[in-house]
């Protein structure tokens, strides 16, 4: 990791627009627990619901793309890469440390939120909250791996992105058998359905092969990517 590349995704992130999305998202998910909590009571079954479709369905992806591509794309945008690459740093180098600021903005405005949110409804009964806040963490890590290597990979980052959240993750990967061995989100419920001991949080997935696939494409997508830096020239174009 190189703590100047790291100052600048940081201070990148938490500079522009993007601050207001990466604390807008944990606001309202903390904020619709608290409702929840007054107006509907409260259950296990309803909290896990609760949970896996906003927190880890909804919130969790979205954070995953503002992080993942606003480490990367930006500066591809605007052309300022050009300055990053030109600077004696490998390329991997740069992709490991930016994926690290995305990451790390995960575990800050995903997983903690997630654990509020879920003490707020039921305390620590079943190990819930200790279990979707860990699924927040292992998907968002995922997450902003794969959103860093679109970032590097097409102008169109953002777009594809949501495509992706909205339709693969929220409609294919919910509602498709076979698709849920594919899905990040799936992943993270895997891992939150082992942490936790409700009867009423469980997977198709074994947590073997949750684990394995987390660390295939969190791996294999800050590999890629600092693999396709080697591909741009000094002059921003591929």
């Amino acid at each position: 990791m190189n703590a100047v590349i790291a100052g600048i995704s940081y201070r990148a992130l938490l500079g522009r627009r993007r601050i207001w999305l990466l604390v807008l998202l944990p606001v309202l998910l903390i904020g619709m627990a608290v409702l929840i909590r007054v107006f509907s009571g409260v259950s296990e079954r309803l909290t896990i619901q609760f949970l896996e479709k906003f927190a880890l369905g909804a919130v969790l992806p979205l954070l995953g793309l503002i992080a993942g591509t606003g480490v990367i794309a930006p500066e591809i945008d605007d052309g300022t890469v050009v300055h990053l690459l030109a600077k004696p740093i490998s390329r991997p180098v740069i992709a490991r440390t930016k994926f690290l600021v995305a990451a790390s903005m995960l575990a800050l405005f995903a997983a903690v939120p997630t654990f509020v949110a879920a003490y707020l409804l039921i305390n620590l009964e079943s190990g819930i909250a200790y279990g979707f806040a860990v699924g927040a963490l292992a998907g968002g890590i995922a997450y902003a791996a794969l959103f860093m290597l679109l970032g590097v990979l097409t102008r169109h980052a953002v777009t594809i992105g949501i495509a992706y959240a909205l339709i693969w993750e929220g409609v294919v990967g919910n509602f498709v058998p076979g698709a849920r061995r594919f899905s990040i989100q799936q992943w993270a419920q895997t891992v939150a359905d082992q942490v936790s001991s409700s009867p009423f949080l469980s997977s198709e997935l074994t947590i073997g092969f949750a684990v394995t696939a987390l660390l295939v494409v969190t791996v294999g997508a800050v590999v890629w990517a600092g693999q396709r830096l080697r591909s741009f020239s000094l002059t921003g174009d591929e």
